[in-house]
């Protein structure tokens, strides 16, 4: 069957999380460039989705309700998009919470390391960027490191700080694999790898992240994402099919000065792979 959906965007970020525009602005601009359905996937949380909903449908819009988990794998962090599950179920809510905990002890550690590195007040500065200190993260620290002027943009931010062996990395221990995605089946959604070439797995380890996602009863990966190189398309492709998983497709646009790929800008998908919003067919919000 031929899918309806001919611009799907399923990754991206709002104000709820990192991103910097409100679930309202996201959904209008995604509109402006031809998504026809679309996903909010704010980081381990899901305050954002009836905004976001609401926004589609008024944008004319389907949507299917999303987030965005960490999970710790083998060392890595990995992350685990969950598609099209009932945003007010009580279990992925206290998993989320739990996910969320830590934070802010974490930013507070990572402030301390850069003030000993000669930047000051960087918790403060970060915070300017996010309202919550539950939802702190490496980018809203990016984000100010730019603004004082310690880097001239965000990918400086990350070739210099922040990340391991840097000033300013400190490790969070996230949730289990298995739990993310038990989480998002029992709200009734579907688990998606995301942005697969990211992370730095060993072959042999990214096959047992496959496999142990597969068993826990994982469904999907993201195979054209903003990420993603087109040999990484093809790559990706290979391993949806080998292990039996549908494909998913989004740009993880967090801002439009930040972002590699705008909303609805990606490259279709490689043909003969089955569709993730096939499989959430019975959970796509529709427009009046």
């Amino acid at each position: 069957m031929t899918s309806p959906y001919l611009n799907p965007d399923l990754h991206s970020h709002s104000v709820v999380s990192d991103g910097t525009l409100t679930p309202e602005v996201l959904a209008a601009r995604a509109r402006a460039n031809g998504v026809d359905l679309w996903a909010l996937t704010d980081h381990d949380e899901v305050g954002g989705q009836h905004r976001a909903a609401a926004a589609a449908r008024a944008q004319g819009m389907a949507y299917l309700c999303g987030t965005e988990i960490s999970v710790s794998f083998a060392g890595e962090t990995v992350h685990i998009v969950g598609l099209g599950f009932d945003p007010d179920d009580a279990a992925l809510a206290q998993g989320l919470a739990a996910t969320r905990g830590g934070r802010e002890q974490r930013a507070r550690e990572m402030a301390a390391q850069l003030a000993a590195h000669g930047i000051a007040g960087a918790f403060e500065g970060a915070l300017r960027y996010v309202g919550n200190p539950d939802l702190i993260s490496r980018t809203h620290f990016a984000r100010f490191l730019v603004e004082a002027g310690v880097c001239r943009d965000t990918p400086e931010v990350f070739r210099k700080y922040l990340i391991e062996g840097k000033p300013g990395y400190v490790p969070h221990r996230w949730a289990a694999l298995g739990d993310a995605v038990r989480w998002i089946t029992g709200a009734g959604g579907v688990a998606v790898i995301a942005h697969p070439a990211r992370y730095r797995l060993t072959a042999n380890e990214e096959y047992a992240l496959f496999s142990e996602f597969r068993a826990h009863g994982g469904q999907a990966v993201e195979v054209v994402t903003g990420s993603h190189t087109s040999a990484e398309y093809a790559r990706y492709a290979s391993m949806a099919q080998e292990f039996g998983l549908a494909a998913s497709r989004g740009s993880d646009f967090h801002s439009p000065e930040e972002s590699s790929y705008d909303l609805g800008c990606l490259p279709r998908q490689p043909a003969g792979l089955a569709a993730v919003w096939e499989l959430l067919a019975a959970r796509i919000q529709h427009p009046v």
